[in-house]
């Protein structure tokens, strides 16, 4: 995010404070809801995670209202300096700060925590707070292997408490208007959606071990996985591209789109996944795949195919990404800041534009609908209004993108159970379900 964004977003969110809760839900592009909030339906959030998108999350929770910025947690120990204060400017009070999220969680004035963090330790901080009695918003992936989803929907069956996942598309109303004209057939019976994503990100090089940095708990950021020695090229962005720590492209980016083609075509489980590509652009320490395309087959002849590039940003449509549904009587194109609807001979038929902007390629993605999934979680945890995104269906949409990690690392057709997603008849890849923890780490239901 440039200075000039920093700042206008700075400002948005002085104004909407001052409006109050009421205003700050219509900028947001809330709902409206029917009863005046009072001092004790005030919810009390833990930010959990505060560089890039965790500060994005914190600044959307307080534009929504009714909310408390009450802790920030960070094993980093310059950014949790920088935003307790900036927290402090925009809040007009400065919110605890811990870099042990355990201790957050020990808080009885905390009602929800929003979890923005490494995506290893994504599903086991998820558990821990549902189990301390906090409802939960945690960024995509919500789980770093399969098994870990299935744990967090009976976490949240158990607990009783609201598990949102941060693919913030779910709450775009363009997004929703245009699944709803699928829904009423503006393009026939739709059968295939195409997603994609590219990007220009550069070499990580070869990692050199180096003495922890002063501002970083080692120990507390590696968390439930086994330990490793520390290296100059894993915190804080390039984990992701590590097996041990990250979940590839795929799950970093992929999610969002596949998790809207899912919701289009209106499937679950497929029967078939197969994944092709490799690590094409450089020779480095990325354990990923930069070049990916990963092809799901689901009954009643459908299919959702993802092309991603990390080292090419070559757009498709004047998008780095975005999605193309496709049936017997035409297409929708759509990303997060609108859709375009085609006839089956290619004429634009209709248009809608998201009338707030949202970060796409960039490492932050803040924006109206980040703005406006936030809303809706505070709204399922005060009214009991409908989530956009429960658990059950952020898991199953990031079960998608490991099953395709799993098919490109095996190099071969995985056969799918469509009642639960397990691999048929594949031990090795079902060895891959779940992982190791570090002792004492072990999330447990």
């Amino acid at each position: 995010m440039s200075n000039d964004e920093k700042h206008s977003r700075r400002e948005f969110l002085k104004t909407a404070a001052a409006a109050g809760a009421g205003a700050a839900f219509a900028l947001s592009g809330a709902a409206s809801y029917s009863r005046v909030l009072g001092a004790n339906d005030r919810i009390n959030v833990a930010y959990v995670g505060m560089r890039s998108r965790g500060w994005a999350l914190a600044q959307s929770g307080y534009l929504a209202g009714g909310t408390e910025v009450a802790a920030l947690c960070d094993v980093d120990s310059r950014e949790l300096a920088e935003k307790s204060a900036a927290a402090a400017e925009m809040t007009g009070r400065r919110p605890a700060a811990e870099k042990d999220f355990r201790r957050t969680l020990e808080s009885k004035d905390v009602d929800a925590v929003v979890i923005a963090t490494p995506d290893h330790t994504h599903a086991p901080f998820t558990i821990y707070a549902a189990q301390a009695g906090k409802h939960v918003y945690v960024e995509k992936p919500c789980s770093h292997n399969p098994r870990e989803g299935e744990l967090l929907v009976k976490a949240r069956d158990r607990y009783g408490k609201i598990i949102q996942m941060g693919n913030q598309q779910r709450s775009a109303p363009t997004s929703i208007e245009a699944v709803q004209d699928i829904r009423d057939g503006a393009i026939g019976r739709a059968y295939m959606g195409k997603a994609w994503y590219s990007n220009t990100r550069g070499s990580i090089g070869r990692g050199k071990k180096v003495p922890v940095p002063d501002w970083l708990d080692w120990d507390l950021w590696q968390g439930p996985a086994p330990r490793r020695d520390y290296k100059d090229n894993y915190v804080h962005y390039d984990w992701h591209w590590f097996w041990h720590w990250g979940t590839g492209e795929i799950n970093n980016n992929a999610l969002h789109e596949l998790d809207i083609c899912r919701w289009a075509l209106g499937v679950d489980w497929p029967e078939r996944v197969i994944s092709s590509g490799g690590r094409y652009h450089f020779d480095d320490d990325w354990e990923f795949y930069d070049t990916q395309t990963a092809s799901y087959e689901f009954p009643g002849g459908k299919q959702i195919v993802w092309e991603g590039r990390s080292c090419n940003g070559f757009k498709h449509f004047d998008r780095g990404r975005g999605v193309t549904i496709h049936g017997t009587d035409g297409t929708i194109l759509l990303d997060r800041n609108g859709y375009l609807l085609y006839d089956h001979d290619g004429n634009l038929v209709k248009q809608v534009n998201e009338r707030g902007q949202s970060g796409t390629t960039d490492l932050v993605g803040a924006g109206a609908l980040t703005d406006a999934h936030m809303s809706n979680f505070f709204a399922a945890i005060r009214d009991g209004a409908e989530q956009r995104s429960p658990i059950d269906e952020g898991s199953l949409s990031t079960t998608l993108c490991h099953l395709g990690n799993y098919a490109q690392k095996l190099g071969r057709v995985l056969e799918i159970d469509t009642s639960n997603g397990h691999v048929k008849g594949d031990r090795e890849a079902m060895r891959l379900w779940e992982r190791e923890y570090e002792k004492g780490w072990e999330p447990g239901i």
